[in-house]
């Protein structure tokens, strides 16, 4: 993650609680959500549908990955 990123994860980790590295972002998750954030403004018309669609994904993810979910929203445009 970038300086940027890194201070808000651990603001949000501070304020929230929870452990600085339950909120690390991997590469490969940065590209997942990068990929869906494209799809979301591309498919909808809207750049602001990206980061709210990143949002959504982030609340509906628990038992599911992030793979699992970003193919679910994958099919979507098809």
């Amino acid at each position: 993650m970038d300086e940027w990123l890194t201070r808000a994860r651990d603001a949000l980790a501070s304020e929230t609680g929870v452990d600085r590295t339950a909120l690390d972002l991997s590469a490969q998750d940065s590209d997942i959500l990068l990929d869906l954030a494209r799809i979301a403004a591309h498919a909808s018309g809207e750049r602001t549908n990206a980061p709210l669609l990143c949002y959504l994904v982030g609340r509906a993810q628990g038992e599911q990955s992030l793979d699992e979910l970003a193919e679910t929203l994958r099919r979507l445009r098809s």
